[in-house]
C-alpha cells in the first residue's frame, strides 16, 4: 500500500470508528441511558438556601402569600457581584476637619447642559401635573424634576439587577441584614400587589423605578400622578414625579421656601464663630460641613452678601456651606436642603439637585 500522510490515515480511522461501534452492537440493543449526578451545592449555596428558609415564616407573618415566597425564591442563588459593589462604596469616618469638598468638578459632570435641557423640556410638557403636585405637597416641580434627572437620567437608566436576588444576597451577607430582609419582604409584597418580577429591576442596592425607591418606600410613599388609579413609578413620569414630591413632603419640605440661596462670604470672616456645636446622628460627615443655624437677618449682620434672587425672609433659619472653599460661591441652605439629604445623604447630591432645579426653571 502506498504511503499516505498521517493526517489522512487518522481521518480514515476516525471515520471508521462509528461504523465499527455500530457493527459490534447486538441487533435490537439500545444504548443505556447515561446518568450524570448533579453537583452538590456549595456550603455557601446551602447556607443561602437555609437563610431564605428561615426568613419564610417572617415574610408570611408580614402578609406575603406562601405561594409567592416559594415561587419567587425557588432556585434563587447568591449574587457575589452585589456584595462586591456594596463593599466597594466609598465611605468616610466622622471626626476631624471636613476640609474643602471641591464641588465644582462634580457639578460640571452632573449638572450638564443635557440634564438642564431635558429638564426644561419636561418642565413645559408636564406643567399641569407638576403644578398639581406642588399644590398638594408644596414641593416645586423643578425640584422633583432635578431628582428624576439625577437619579435615572429622566428614566433613561434604571438598573437591570433582579431586585429579589439582590436584596436576598444583601440580607444574607449580614452587614445590614435587618434592613435588606425587610426590603426583600417589601418586594415580595409588591409582587402580591400585581407588580411583576420582570418589572422589579433596579440598582444592585435594591432601588427601583424612575425615582429609585426601595420597595418599602414605594409601599409607604408612591403616588398616582396621572389619575389612572395606579402608582407606576416604572413607566409613568407623572407617577414618578408625584411620588418624589410625596417623599420630600414626608421628609419635611417647607412650602414657598427655597432650598438655598447663593451667597458671598466676606474676606476675613470668622468661621470658628459659626462652627456646628452638635454631631448629627445620621451622616455626621455630611452635616459636619454645615455651620450652625442662624437667621437670615443674622447672616446679613455678619456681612454675608446675597448673590441669589430668592432671599428667604429675615426670620428664616439657614446654615452656611462652602462647597469649594473660601472665596468661592457659598450657599445658605434652608431646612429644605435637609429634605433633599433625606433622599440621598450626600452634599454633592443635594447641591446638584438644588443647582439643577434652579437651572431648569431659569
Amino acid at each position: 500500500m502506498p504511503d499516505r500522510p498521517l493526517v489522512a490515515v487518522f481521518a480514515m480511522i476516525l471515520s471508521a470508528m462509528p461504523v465499527m461501534a455500530q457493527q459490534a452492537e447486538p441487533p435490537g440493543a439500545q444504548a443505556a441511558p447515561v446518568t450524570v449526578a448533579a453537583p452538590a451545592p456549595s456550603a455557601e449555596d446551602a447556607a443561602f438556601a437555609a437563610f431564605l428558609g428561615g426568613l419564610r415564616p417572617r415574610a408570611i407573618a408580614a402578609g406575603v402569600r406562601p405561594a409567592t415566597f416559594d415561587r419567587e425564591t425557588a432556585g434563587l442563588t447568591f449574587n457575589p457581584r452585589v456584595i462586591s459593589l456594596d463593599r466597594g462604596q466609598p465611605g468616610g469616618t466622622p471626626g476631624g476637619p471636613p476640609g474643602v469638598m471641591d464641588f465644582a468638578p462634580y457639578r460640571r459632570s452632573h449638572v450638564t447642559q443635557v440634564h438642564i435641557d431635558k429638564g426644561r423640556t419636561r418642565y413645559q410638557r408636564l406643567a399641569a401635573p407638576l403644578a398639581g403636585n406642588e399644590a398638594r405637597t408644596g414641593v416645586p416641580g423643578k425640584v422633583t424634576l432635578a431628582i428624576f434627572g439625577l437619579e435615572t437620567g429622566y428614566g433613561s437608566f434604571t438598573g437591570n439587577f433582579d431586585l429579589i436576588r439582590s436584596l436576598a444576597s444583601l440580607a444574607f451577607e449580614g452587614r445590614r441584614r435587618e434592613l435588606f430582609s425587610a426590603e426583600l419582604i417589601a418586594a415580595l409584597k409588591l409582587i402580591d400587589q400585581g407588580v411583576s418580577r420582570e418589572t422589579l429591576k433596579g440598582s444592585w442596592a435594591g432601588a427601583t423605578g424612575y425615582p429609585q425607591f426601595l420597595p418599602s418606600t414605594y409601599l409607604r410613599i408612591a403616588a398616582d400622578g396621572d389619575g389612572d388609579g395606579k402608582a407606576d413609578i416604572w413607566r409613568s413620569e407623572p407617577d414618578a414625579l408625584a411620588s418624589i414630591a410625596a417623599y420630600l413632603k414626608d421628609a419635611g419640605w417647607k412650602p414657598r421656601t427655597p432650598w438655598a440661596v447663593a451667597v458671598l462670604v466676606p474676606s476675613g470672616f470668622d468661621r470658628t464663630a459659626i462652627a456646628p456645636k452638635l454631631t448629627s446622628p445620621r451622616c455626621p460627615r455630611v452635616h459636619q460641613r454645615h455651620s450652625r443655624w442662624l437667621t437670615i437677618a443674622e447672616w446679613k449682620a455678619k456681612g454675608v452678601l446675597f448673590a441669589g434672587a430668592a432671599v428667604p425672609p429675615d426670620t428664616e433659619l439657614a446654615s452656611l456651606i462652602e462647597p469649594d472653599g473660601a472665596g468661592n460661591t457659598a450657599y445658605l441652605i434652608t431646612t429644605n436642603y435637609r429634605s433633599i439629604l433625606d433622599y440621598n445623604c450626600s452634599n454633592f447630591y443635594a447641591l446638584s439637585v438644588g443647582v439643577l432645579s434652579d437651572e431648569i426653571a431659569r
